[in-house]
């Protein structure tokens, strides 16, 4: 496959998880799903991991991915002037930028997983999870009282974990996406866009 038209693959799978992953921060702001006071969100909600990191800054190189395809700004097969070159060159600056944007929701998701949703409890508003023992007997034996110690919201702690989780993965795996973009571009920038490749096929010395 040619890396313009691989380039286009990339980018439209990033397209769909960037998609995912606003959704999925925007119902952070929902916990178990019903409105709350601003005050009562956890702080990693408003870093906007999965609206600015996963959303917003990966569609700056989806967006490009998608174009290298039809870039027809040149032709191919080791031209000197070969525009479409420098095309797939540049295009490693975004995957770059992607790379930092996915990075930064996986940050902000693994934070908020560690230290856990802020919600009510007997003892008032506070983060009941952090600063925690996390030795294996002593989790183990209190894991569940500790999941129950969350009054308010209702299901905040599965609701955070669940989306938190779910934006972690897709941050990996659009970072993994861009990585691969880096060394596509490498080699279209090397070799072009089609190497060995032709246009149309061969019939009777007319060509189709």
């Amino acid at each position: 496959m040619c890396p313009g038209a691989f380039a286009k693959c990339l980018g439209i799978s990033l397209l769909p998880l960037s998609v995912v992953c606003v959704l999925c921060n925007i119902l952070l702001f929902f916990p178990g799903g019903t409105p709350v006071d601003t005050k009562e969100l956890s702080e990693e909600v408003w870093y906007f991991g999965g609206i600015l990191g996963s959303g917003v800054l990966m569609l700056f190189p989806a967006l490009v991915f998608l174009g290298l395809k039809n870039n027809d700004c040149c032709g191919c097969c080791g031209n000197a002037s070969c525009g479409r070159r420098f095309a797939m060159l540049s295009s490693i600056l975004f995957a770059a930028v992607g790379v930092l944007g996915a990075g930064y929701s996986v940050v902000v998701s693994v934070l908020a997983i560690k230290r856990g949703p802020f919600c009510q409890t007997s003892e008032g508003w506070k983060y009941p999870f952090e600063n925690r023992q996390t030795d294996r007997q002593s989790y183990e034996v209190k894991k569940y009282y500790l999941w129950k110690e969350c009054l308010q919201p209702l299901d905040v702690v599965h609701w955070n974990l669940s989306l938190f989780s779910v934006l972690l993965a897709l941050g990996l795996i659009q970072a993994v996406l861009c990585a691969v973009q880096v060394v596509n571009g490498l080699l279209g920038a090397l070799c072009g866009d089609c190497c060995g490749g032709s246009r149309g096929v061969s019939v009777n010395g007319w060509t189709a």
